[in-house]
């Protein structure tokens, strides 16, 4: 398996390739910032997994994600952070990331989500991130974040995402995100069977 990881901190950059390494079958090419890691996308275009650091030079926040996914189509790009802040994890996700990995997780878990994101699954270890919201309420055995409970709630009085989106303050491909969580969580099929489940629960 071919690897790109491109960070701009010599030491984080070292030291997680070093621990990839370890695997007999990973290759890992490294990039000190997002121009590097684009000439080397172009110059050898056959990676399996892309890991881009969220903060480094040339990224210019998820332009980049864009750009290399243009650069590799069909290709998964993962962004990583330091901080794991919510809000980017889930417009990362939203724009086609294929997994958001915080530096602090250990190699092991890297490991595995390297694997899972090459396999073309979403690596999106919500638990681990910073600013966690605390559950607000229980629908239908799921526990539902205050934010998503605002979404459903808005949901249930008609509103598009893009109403919602200017109504809670968010982007609307974060709206987006948490519409297709919560019909996850609760086992809706579309938005008015997740209004239905809802009102019948009593919720609003």
């Amino acid at each position: 398996m071919k690897i790109l990881l491109a960070d701009d901190q010599e030491l984080v950059r070292d030291t997680i390739a070093a621990f990839l390494r370890l695997d007999p079958s990973m290759e890992v090419e490294v990039a000190a910032d997002f121009p590097q890691s684009l000439a080397l996308s172009r110059k050898a275009g056959d990676f399996d997994v892309v890991l881009l650091d969220y903060m480094m030079p040339g990224m210019n926040g998820l332009a980049g994600l864009a750009e290399m996914r243009a650069a590799l189509p069909g290709i998964p790009v993962a962004i990583l952070s330091g901080t794991a802040p919510r809000a980017v994890a889930e417009q990362a996700l939203a724009e086609g990331a294929a997994g958001f990995l915080p530096k602090t997780m250990s190699t092991k878990t890297l490991i595995a989500a390297i694997r899972f994101m090459a396999a073309g699954e979403v690596y999106a270890p919500m638990a681990m991130m910073t600013e966690r919201e605390a559950p607000s309420a229980t629908l239908a055995g799921a526990q539902l974040t205050p934010r998503e409970t605002d979404v459903l709630r808005l949901l249930c009085q008609g509103m598009a995402n893009k109403e919602i989106a200017r109504a809670l303050d968010l982007q609307e491909v974060t709206v987006k995100l948490h519409v297709k969580t919560l019909y996850r969580k609760i086992e809706a099929k579309n938005r008015t069977h997740a209004a239905m489940i809802a009102k019948e629960a009593g919720l609003f």
